[in-house]
Order: structure tokens, then sequence, then C-alpha cells
């Protein structure tokens, strides 16, 4: 059906929209495979569709005086003496610090756009009829439809992982009506473009570095006529047209060098075997891969789309009680997961990046790269939670490979073994640091990539994952901390110096970040290594510096979680960075209901709910966790009305995807937690949330959770187990009373403790949990 001629019943997980877009950021719509991303903007005189290929990034090997962020010549003492002036004076400027310690950058890069596709339409109407935009996140395809002089105009595009390209349909409801001509271009002059066979060619090498990067559209029309014109193709009078688009570059992720083959070959293949396919046949196989994960999901929140476009849906949203208000949220936890599917494959080179596979500029904000104080954590947050393993795993591979750059850095420029990566990294093994004094040091960044690792292998219980992939990596960034911490002279306990609080205050020795993430990682590790019975010498090792390291979980001067060793914190200091909370979220030491968690929970309140967009997103799960539903409603609803953009896009100011992510995860920790072998189900349900459904969650110990609701109250609760062994279930409607079947009707024979029910599961099992009492005994 025509978008434009389109049901009035609205669907509930459809963006759309009726006018075109103009702008790159805050109204076109993003299609992707991981590897590439394109967004459509949906004009009627002139079509845009700007395209981006992960690996396409300058810097790095080839790019003038590339040096990986290692100092560029020795520093003999150069730690040691900021320690000693920390130990001294308790503090110290950041731009002091960075004086010493840091460097300018050299050869950094940025993430590129690869340019736009433009399809111009000869004699388009000023004013169609019916026009309609809109981005199904179900199907995953983007499309336009309208009216002009009695033709139906039709477009729609998808970039498909099967197959590895972007594909696009041009239809009217009369023969002959489809003419355009197609056209590139690109914002760097390195590039040649020609038109052969239907088939325009972009082939380039970036004179920075010199990557090799390649394009190729096929046009295949059905109809008319189609003329290769120079460096564009020209389709007249035909039924149809079909574009199937790849691209790639000579990237590959292997240090030092970070190349490999010349992408035209696998270029064409992609674009050959896509254009020899009927265009329904691509249709039916992106939909079918890009369904079988988004639909392992899905959330009801009681909500009724109005029919009015997502414009103004976000537009008019308050957080409210209204069923539109339920449906917009409902529809940006869903988008979250869209965002991720189509940034994050697992056949990626690349991770999600601070715009996800997106950008339309050579020069795009904080280079567009991995921000590792957060950013690209964030990113990945809700893909074991929102049943999304494998897009996670890019991400894996990326930590992965920073190890080996990771070790020269430890090496040379802190004299420890394991390995290390600072504030922000590249595709190009970036380890070191640069000069900006606020955002240059951050040597706990390689444990805290580690945590997604080890939390795989919590949800999964995969111990080949854990032997194979995820231990050797988290041990190494352990080891680094085992060489590298300080005794602190105040009171002999082992802390993290130089330390800085993300972006925030002074220079310290053990700042409370800093001590959580190494808790954290020497921990895990321990932990992963006791599970595989290795490492004997490590396990002694590790646990002796555990018992000496400061936890970094101080109640301050004003019932405050302290941010810093000493008690500096300020009661009106509103930063957008809330680290010193990592110990809540993401990490899980500080559990509800401790001191410690009545202090984030000051600090956090004087903190407020302002921020840019991530940190919004942040405060989401954090009150979650502190089983706050109706603050971490509120934060969802700060981040709607005040940090999203018209297509839904997250704005850090400008647009930064973690906030999107980040808010994905928020919604999903209200729904459903894990911990100590807990699965808590609802465990911080906003009032605003009446009534309302979710399935497919996951939790930790290789469970899958459903639950339904309503007036507030859980009524329904099926897990599913992977495993067998013990599964405990904590919801509020427990304590009340509740039986536990299992598929056949069969009782489980669980024990209830206050709100905590405990059986023994079956690997592949289904159990269900009524809100109705336990039969009385006999």
């Amino acid at each position: 059906m025509c978008p434009a001629d389109a049901s009035d019943t609205p669907d509930d997980l459809t963006l759309w929209y009726d006018e075109p877009a103009t702008d790159w950021e805050t109204q076109a719509l993003p299609i992707g495979n991981g590897p590439l991303g394109a967004m459509v903007f949906g004009g009627v005189d002139r079509e845009r569709i700007q395209f981006n290929e992960k690996t396409l990034w300058t810097g790095g090997p080839g790019s003038p005086g590339y040096d990986s962020g290692n100092w560029r010549s020795p520093r003999p003492g150069a730690i040691a003496e900021v320690r000693r002036r920390i130990d001294r004076d308790g503090r110290m400027p950041p731009d002091a610090v960075a004086a010493e310690l840091g460097q300018a950058r050299s050869g950094y890069g940025a993430y590129q756009t690869f340019g736009d596709l433009f399809l111009d339409f000869p004699g388009a109407p000023a004013a169609p009829e019916g026009y309609r935009r809109e981005l199904s996140l179900r199907e995953a395809v983007a499309r336009v439809g309208y009216r002009a002089g009695g033709v139906r105009h039709s477009r729609e595009y998808f970039a498909g992982n099967p197959g590895g390209v972007i594909a696009g349909r041009l239809t009217a409801d009369r023969p002959g009506q489809v003419s355009f001509t197609l056209s590139h271009t690109s914002p760097r002059d390195d590039k040649t473009v020609t038109a052969a066979g239907g088939r325009l060619t972009v082939r380039g090498r970036l004179r920075d570095n010199g990557l090799v990067f390649e394009a190729q559209v096929q046009v295949v029309a059905r109809g008319g006529t189609r003329t290769d014109a120079g460096d564009r193709i020209i389709v007249t009078g035909a039924d149809s047209a079909v574009l199937v688009l790849s691209a790639g570059t000579d990237y590959a992720d292997t240090y030092p060098a970070y190349r490999g083959e010349d992408p035209h070959a696998r270029v064409t293949a992609a674009v050959d075997a896509a254009a020899a396919t009927p265009y329904d046949e691509l249709r039916r196989a992106h939909v079918a891969d890009h369904r079988e994960l988004f639909d392992r999901v899905a959330l009801d929140l009681g909500g009724v789309v109005p029919p009015v476009p997502t414009d103004r849906l976000r537009g008019s949203y308050t957080g409210g009680p209204s069923a539109a208000d339920r449906a917009l949220e409902a529809l940006f936890f869903a988008y979250g997961r869209y965002l991720l599917i189509a940034s994050s494959r697992e056949n990626d080179l690349l991770p999600a990046n601070l715009q996800g596979v997106w950008n339309a500029s050579t020069a795009p904000p904080w280079s567009a790269d991995y921000h590792v104080n957060i950013n690209l954590q964030m990113n990945y947050w809700l893909a074991e939670r929102t049943n999304l393993h494998e897009s996670a795993k890019p991400y894996v591979r990326y930590v992965a490979a920073l190890a080996e750059p990771g070790r020269r850095t430890a090496r040379d420029m802190y004299g420890a073994r394991g390995w290390v990566v600072n504030n922000e990294t590249t595709p190009f093994g970036f380890t070191g640091v640069h000069d900006w004094p606020t955002a240059f040091w951050f040597p706990e960044a390689a444990a805290w990539i580690t945590q997604h690792l080890y939390d795989t292998y919590r949800f999964t219980g995969d111990e080949a994952y854990l032997r194979e992939t995820a231990y050797p990596v988290i041990k190494g960034a352990a080891e680094f901390w085992l060489d590298f911490l300080h005794t602190d002279p105040r009171d002999g306990t082992l802390v993290v110096s130089p330390s800085y609080s993300p972006e925030h205050g002074d220079f310290s020795a053990g700042a409370a970040m800093s001590q959580q993430i190494v808790g954290e990682v020497l921990a895990n590790a321990l932990a992963a290594a006791r599970t595989l019975g290795v490492d004997a010498g490590f396990q002694a090792e590790a646990g002796a510096v555990l018992a000496r390291l400061d936890p970094g979980l101080r109640v301050g001067s004003w019932g405050q979680l302290q941010e810093w060793k000493s008690d500096w914190d300020a009661r009106d200091d509103t930063h957008r960075h809330v680290s010193h909370l990592y110990a809540l979220h993401p990490g899980d030491r500080i559990r509800p209901g401790t001191p410690e968690a009545e202090a984030a929970e000051v600090s956090l309140a004087a903190r407020g709910d302002g921020g840019t967009g991530w940190s919004k997103a942040w405060k989401i799960n954090f009150w979650a966790r502190l089983l706050d539903g109706d603050h971490a409603h509120r934060m969802l609803a700060e981040q709607l009305r005040g940090s999203t953009l018209d297509n839904l896009w997250d704005t850090h100011p400008p647009f930064q995807i973690d906030g999107n992510f980040g808010a994905t995860s928020g919604i999903a920790e209200m729904l459903v937690q894990s911990r100590d072998g807990v699965v808590h189900v609802l465990p911080a349900l906003p009032r605003a949330w009446r009534d309302g459904s979710v399935r497919g969650l996951r939790a930790h110990g290789d469970v899958t959770v459903d639950a339904t609701w309503r007036d507030g109250v859980p009524g329904t609760v099926t897990v599913r187990t992977g495993r067998t062994g013990p599964v405990r279930v904590r919801s509020s409607f427990v304590a009340g009373g509740c039986r536990v079947h299992d598929e056949q009707g069969r009782e489980a024979g669980a024990r209830r403790d206050g709100d905590t029910l405990t059986w023994t599961a079956r690997a592949g099992a289904a159990y269900t949990i009524r809100n109705e009492p336990a039969a009385s005994p006999a």
C-alpha cells in the first residue's frame, strides 16, 4: 500500500511526517544494516540519501605523525611527579596535569560521510497531495508517498544485512511515470564518479591516510530507458526502478597497519548478487532478518497513538497521564532497539560510535569517535537486557582488538603490565592521551569497557565464551591496575593516582569512580579465574590487592556519596556527569536500602534533573536502580521533552546516539533487574504506567522474562530458563501469595521467602507466576 493512502489506524511503531525532511540532524530518517547506514529525506523534486560505511575514517596509520597517543619521547618520572604533588597538596588543576602528562593529538582523524545520492525528478509538483514520509520500526523500511497529477508515487528504502546492501524501489500506479537522474556528491575532493551499465561507481583514496574506499549503485529499471551520462544515470519513463548500493574500504581491525584487501571485489560481488535478485525477495530476506531480532521484545504501556505526525506527537508530550504520552514512550523504547540493530550487527568490524553509523560531515562533533568515559559503554547497556546479544559482538571484538595497542601504551607510558586505553579512541588503536585538560586522562576506561564482557557471561552463563573471549581481555585490564595503583599516604590504602572524575573538578588521588571501576575489574577478573579454575598466582595477587583497595564509597558531610576521597562536594553542583554513582549503575555494588544507596540518592537529587541527553538517560537508570520508578519516569519525560529531536534522535546537543540507547536501557531497568542470582520483575514501575505488559527482556542466568500488570499491580510473570538449576524471582505481588506452573500446568514446587520465589527450573522450560493465593496446605 502506498504510504499516502495508509490506513487511518496509526501504527504504534512507525515514525511518520507530513513533510519532507530538510535537516539531516533533526528530521531525516535513519536506516542501517550495521556496516552501512543512510539517512532518507523524502524530497519531492529532489530526494537526498546521505550514506555511510562504518570504516571510512581519517587518521591512524598513514596519517602524518600518527603515534597512537603514546608519548613521542620518554618522560621518566612524569607520572611520579604528578603523584608527589597530589600527595603533597591533595589536588592538582586539570591544565597543570595536562601540561605534564598530555600532548597534542597527531593523526587522530574522524569518521567520514561517504557522501550523498541525489535523485532529481523532472516536473515534480510544488504541492503534492497526501504526502507522507515514514519509518517502520517493525520492518526497518523507510517510505515516501504522495499524489501528483492523478498519479500515486511511492518510494521505499531499506538497509539489508543479508546481502550487505542498501536497496530502494521507486514505483507509480500508472505505467511510464518513473523518471529521475541519479548522481553522487561528497564534501571531499578525493574520488572519481563514473557510470557504466547502469552502475554508478564512486572510488577514491582519503588524502589524509590513504584509505581506499569504493561504493557502487546499480540501477535496474523496468520499462522506459536508462542512460549512462558520465557521472550520473538517467532513467526516463520507467514503470519502476530499483537501486542497490554497497560500499567498503580497505580498513582491517588488525594492529598496527589496520589495512586489508581492496574493497572493489567484495563491493562488486554484493551489488551483482543483489541486482540479480528480485526486489521482493531482497525485501523479504531483510524484513525476516530484522524481525528475528526486533520482535524478541515487545512493550505495551497502555498507549494509544493519535493520528498525528511524530513531530507533533513529541511536541505535545508532557509526561502526564495521556494515552498518547504512553504511546510515545513505548515508541522511544522500540526506537532505541531499532537503532542498535541498524548500527551494530554481528558481521560489523566496528561498534556503534557517537553517531551510531550515521554522520553527514567530514568534521563531525567529537570526531564521532569512541569516547570511553561513558559514551561507548552506554551504547551497549541495552544489548543484553533487551535481547540483542548479537548486536554487541562488534563491541566485544573492538574491545579485544584494543588490548594489543593498549599493552604498548601500558608499558611505555605507565610502566605496567596488562593494557590500557584513555578517554577516547578510534578504529586505529589510539590508546594514549591528548591534551584537552578535562578529557584526556582516564586509564580506568579499559577496565570499564571490559565490564560488558563479564556481564555478557552473567547473562548467558557461557563458560566457553568466558574462557576464550572475555577472561583474557578482562585479566589484562586488571593486571594493569595490579602494577599501577598507588599507596595513599593518608591511610595506606591503594588508590588510583592521578585520578580524575570525568570532566569535573581537579585531579586527586582515589576519586570515587576510579576506585569503584578498579574494584569491579579486579573482582570480575578474580571471579572469572575462579570459575574457570585457572591462574592461581593471579588470583592470589588480585585478592591481596582487592583487600587493600579503597572502595570509593564514602558518605560525606551532608549525607552525599562523595565524588572525591576528600569531602569536596558542593550542594549546588549540577554537573551533567554523576560519575561517583558508578557503583549504583552500571556497576551493582550499591544496593537499595543500604547507607550507600541513601547517600547516592542524596547526591543524585542534588545534581538535579537537568543535563544533556545522555546524562538524563543515565539518570533514568540510576533512579530505576534505586527502585524509584516515578523519578525514573520523570527523567524519561525530561529527556523526551528537552533532549529529543523531531526524528526522535537524542541530542547532547548536538546529536549523540548514546542518549537513545541509555534511555532504552533505563526503561528496561524499570521493568526487570537482576543481581546476586535474583530476577527482580517490575522493580521500578511508575504510577504513570498503570496498565501494561512487556515480553522478552533478559536477566542474568540465561532467563527471559514476560510480565503483565494492571492498576500498577503485577498480574502474571513468565520466565523462560535456558539452563537447568535454581531460579529466584522477586516481585511485589509474591508476598501476597501466588502460584508457579510450568507450561504443562504443573506446580513448580516454589518456595516463598517474603517477596521472592525459588524453584528448580529445567532448561528450555517456561514458568508462569500468577497473582493468586497459593493452595492451602493439606
